[in-house]
């Protein structure tokens, strides 16, 4: 965190007229929120790094855009257009992560040290609007949206295992294409059938429609995504919202697809470890929580995992063929990405939530429930999963920033196309006034 902050002033310092680094917000610990901004145009483009905790390639990539707006004046002049970088959003959290950060970046020592916080604590959720915005990170956000007016907005995800896609508020034609160029460049999987957007329409392939947001309960909140949030908030001043999202490590089976040979069996394979994992962990929780109490912040680390252990059971019922879920859904066509991002999801529950166990039971000092032992277990054979079953590979940081780089850069220019044609949504509940930037000149 201290690094991202260092290296920003560097290159204001290197480039006083066209770079300038500002406050615009402190987190909840009192750390610095700042925005690097590059050029001086009137179109506002506004990228959001680190949005959740354990997905660090964000800042990586704010650094480097910055780098390639002050190297190519067709990203500013020739655009009208000004690049604001928030560095980091929840660097707080971040810094929670900074175990692993350093490397060696194995799946192992990622997940003993993983951190995200809960739900509730995460800054671009709006789980009771705008208006009663209760994280200060998430009003110093809401603060730039509405400052900023920006005609494109680009939240940098990343996504553990698996493979890269790109959820957007508004149909970017061209996008698709431009993604799997990239990714075939780079060697990066395309995520063809990603868990949280099961149940949204695809733009096109590892292209997903975000959905208007709608109310409902928390578990389909953390699930689906599809919730007030400041991807949707600044949709009144006609911005385009893409949520970029890279992997570390990649499988290549996201990328297939072909139609399986039986999907009801992986399914209920899926459904049924997921549920065994769960009852595991609330059996080792239940016998650990009692002695975790004098444990400094052991709130903060068992909020997700009770987050998690909630909405497990919800997400087997949904995958099972053979259970009713009551939510009146049926499950859509599958290939075989779909069923890998699922199995992969299951695992990225159980891991994350024994990870988190495993932190807090080892501040703790002691281990009077005798629990770490089986903790040690789940994370050794969801690691074990990942690498063994699933050929997860680790994607260097230098192609993970490349690739994110590329995927925004390609949004900007197609957003500023469509901001010169004026576009409406065209979708009832979205905002539909034409965007109001001037235009885009390539």
């Amino acid at each position: 965190m201290d690094e991202l902050g260092a290296r920003a002033a560097a290159l204001v310092a290197r480039h006083p007229r066209h770079a300038r680094l500002r406050r615009v917000g402190t987190s909840r610990a009192g750390t610095p929120l700042h925005l690097l901004s590059v050029g001086h145009g009137s179109r506002q483009a506004l990228v959001v790094a680190g949005p959740h905790a354990n997905e660090p390639v964000g800042g990586a990539t704010v650094l480097r855009l910055a780098e390639r707006a002050l190297a190519d004046p067709r990203l500013t002049e020739g655009a009208d257009a000004t690049w604001n970088l928030l560095l980091c959003v929840d660097p707080d959290g971040l810094r929670r992560n900074e175990g692993w950060l350093s490397g060696p970046y194995t799946l192992g020592r990622y997940a003993r040290n993983f951190f995200r916080p809960g739900f509730l604590e995460q800054p671009e959720w709006l789980p009771d609007g705008p208006d009663r915005a209760a994280l200060p990170e998430t009003r110093a956000l809401l603060g730039l949206q509405d400052e900023l007016r920006p005609f494109l907005q680009c939240s940098l995800h990343g996504v553990d295992v698996g493979g890269g896609f790109v959820e957007v508020t508004h149909d970017l034609p061209g996008l698709a294409q431009r993604i799997a160029h990239t990714a075939a460049r780079l060697g990066i999987p395309r995520e063809l059938g990603a868990y949280d957007t099961l149940y949204w329409p695809d733009l096109g392939p590892a292209v997903y429609r975000i959905p208007p947001p709608s109310r409902g309960d928390l578990t389909a909140a953390i699930t689906e995504a599809a919730v007030e949030s400041t991807w949707c908030h600044p949709q009144r001043y006609g911005t385009v919202t893409a949520v970029v999202e890279a992997p570390m490590w990649g499988v290549a089976a996201v990328a297939d697809g072909s139609s399986p040979a039986d999907r009801d069996a992986v399914l209920r394979s899926v459904s049924r470890t997921l549920r065994h994992d769960t009852r595991r962990l609330r059996r080792v929780l239940a016998r650990a929580r009692p002695h975790l109490t004098a444990v400094p912040e052991a709130d903060r680390l068992l909020a997700p995992v009770d987050d998690y252990l909630l909405v497990c059971p919800r997400l087997a019922d949904a995958w099972d063929p053979d259970t009713d879920d009551g939510s009146g859904r049926t499950l859509p066509p599958m290939s075989t990405a779909h069923l890998a991002a699922l199995r992969i999801a299951g695992r990225r529950l159980a891991l994350r939530t024994a990870g988190l166990l495993h932190q807090v039971v080892t501040r703790a000092g002691s281990d009077p429930a005798g629990v770490l032992p089986e903790l040690e277990r789940l994370v050794d054979e969801g690691c074990a999963d990942y690498r063994d079953g699933c050929a997860a590979r680790w994607i260097p940081v230098a192609r993970q920033v490349e690739y994110q780089t590329r995927v925004v850069l390609a949004a900007f220019e197609l957003a500023g196309r469509r901001a010169t044609a004026g576009c409406r949504s065209g979708e009832p509940g979205w905002g539909t006034e034409p965007a109001t930037v001037p235009t885009h000149r390539d």
